[in-house]
């Protein structure tokens, strides 16, 4: 049995990713899924032990998602490439499943609720980032859902977000859009420090 917790994930991450953007857009996506992943553990009353397994596939599934996109980011290569590596070192079919499904071209449909959290907070953590970025603070502390959704229809904006997905995948969830954002809002603030995003 190989080892498959959230710091050989984070390990593997850091083998084929340099960027520190990257490494923290990984982080960022993480606090978000982890954050829906304990709200789904509550609902379905895990034991501690399974609770623990279940966060620990939450999390290793969000820093997983794009660790190969540094050396492979075309959409030929993405995540492709990377779910090769992971099946070889034996990593779960859930895990390597979801991360197929969050590249909408992949062809793989989203039908747990680990798919679907994956592809909801993937593009809007991103988002979320770049909102922070520009505040003079540069924190996701002062970023609130209303200057969200405003900088969501200037296209010039974080031209690279894809904000169809950002709607879709709040859909697919099943949470108001607005919800969704404020949740995610939430889930990174509480990981400011890590994430880089504490006010300057």
């Amino acid at each position: 049995m190989g080892d498959y917790s959230r710091a050989a994930a984070w390990a593997l991450l850091n083998e084929y990713t340099k960027s520190q953007s990257l490494l923290k857009h990984a982080l960022a996506v993480e606090a978000c899924v982890l954050a829906y992943g304990e709200h789904r553990a509550d609902s379905l009353e895990l034991s501690d032990g399974e609770r623990h397994r279940f966060l620990e596939t939450y999390s290793t599934t969000a820093l997983l998602h794009d660790f190969d996109y540094e050396q492979f980011p075309s959409l030929n290569d993405h995540p492709f490439e990377g779910n090769k590596i992971l099946t070889a070192q034996g990593w779960p079919e859930e895990v390597r499943t979801a991360i197929l499904g969050h590249a909408e071209y992949s062809g793989v449909p989203r039908v747990t609720n680990l798919d679907k959290t994956l592809f909801a907070c993937d593009e809007l953590a991103g988002f979320l980032t770049a909102c922070s970025l520009v505040k003079p603070t540069k924190s996701i502390l002062d970023v609130e859902v209303a200057g969200v959704r405003k900088k969501m229809k200037d296209k010039a904006f974080a031209k690279g977000v894809h904000r169809e997905d950002i709607v879709k995948g709040a859909a697919e969830l099943g949470v108001e859009l607005d919800a969704h954002i404020l949740f995610c809002i939430e889930a990174m603030r509480a990981k400011a420090a890590e994430l880089g995003l504490e006010r300057s």
